[in-house]
């Protein structure tokens, strides 16, 4: 193989046999359940990077389940994603994925930086509830309930809010272990149809685990919760903060006050 044969096929590992397509993904009949729940607004804090800033102390748990995922398959996801505001504008940053699928892992990792992690979640409707757990090699770390399809919603308003742009923090090691990407991605879905919406009640239970520590983020109180099916395309990004880029710096007569 050629150096020019290197480049021109060279997007993902490894070379011979990535392990995921380029996008766009395509995902047909996504469903989410979205739980938000008030948090401690110290811990919250701690969490979300400069520059965003945290909206209120909210978080949103989700449970995502995706059966037909272009180029990537069947899994479900879980995670935790908070309302934030970049330069003034309102969006979401993605604090936690747990899913159940190598490629939904390397994708999502290295082409955006979602921060995903192998776990073992599940969403399931159990009689008149539907259900989300999230394992962690057995041990269970999440527990969602939420009454199924109780208060249908206007389908167009909800495709609104998914609009709002997403924001992750895409970290890449050089091979010496330092940072070699630390970056600020900011992406949008697109081709969004909502083909139902509902709320209802729900409920909410985390448990520690020093590797899947969304309890961090406690639950106080459980706002609201609401259950999608849609579609929607995820392309990919662009980034908006280089956390390693040179940062300006005063002259000598700037920093010691005198007049230049």
């Amino acid at each position: 193989m050629t150096e020019d044969e290197v480049r021109n096929s060279a997007y993902a590992m490894p070379i011979a046999s990535p392990a995921y397509p380029k996008p766009p993904f395509r995902f047909v009949d996504r469903e989410f359940i979205i739980i938000a729940y008030r948090t401690d607004p110290d811990a919250l804090a701690k969490i979300v990077p400069a520059p965003l800033m945290p909206v209120e102390p909210i978080v949103k748990y989700e449970f995502i389940k995706m059966p037909d995922s272009s180029g990537l398959g069947s899994y479900t996801e879980s995670g935790q994603v908070i309302p934030v505001s970049f330069q003034g504008a309102a969006g979401g940053y993605t604090h936690a994925m747990y899913l159940d699928s190598e490629a939904g892992i390397a994708s999502g990792r290295e082409l955006l930086g979602f921060p995903k992690v192998l776990a073992q979640p599940k969403l399931e409707v159990r009689n008149d509830a539907l259900v989300g757990t999230l394992d962690y090699n057995g041990v269970r770390v999440a527990t969602a309930t939420m009454a199924y399809k109780y208060n249908a919603l206007d389908p167009k308003a909800v495709e609104k809010t998914l609009a709002a742009p997403g924001f992750l923090l895409k970290i890449l090691p050089h091979v010496d272990g330092s940072a070699r990407i630390c970056e600020l991605v900011k992406y949008h879905v697109s081709d969004v149809t909502v083909k139902g919406a509902w709320t209802g009640p729900a409920s909410l239970e985390l448990h520690p685990h020093c590797f899947a520590p969304v309890a961090k983020l406690p639950v106080l109180e459980v706002v609201s919760a609401i259950h999608i099916l849609t579609d929607l395309t995820i392309a990919g990004g662009e980034v908006v903060h280089d956390y390693l880029a040179p940062q300006p710096t005063l002259s000598s007569s700037h920093a010691s006050g005198r007049p230049s």
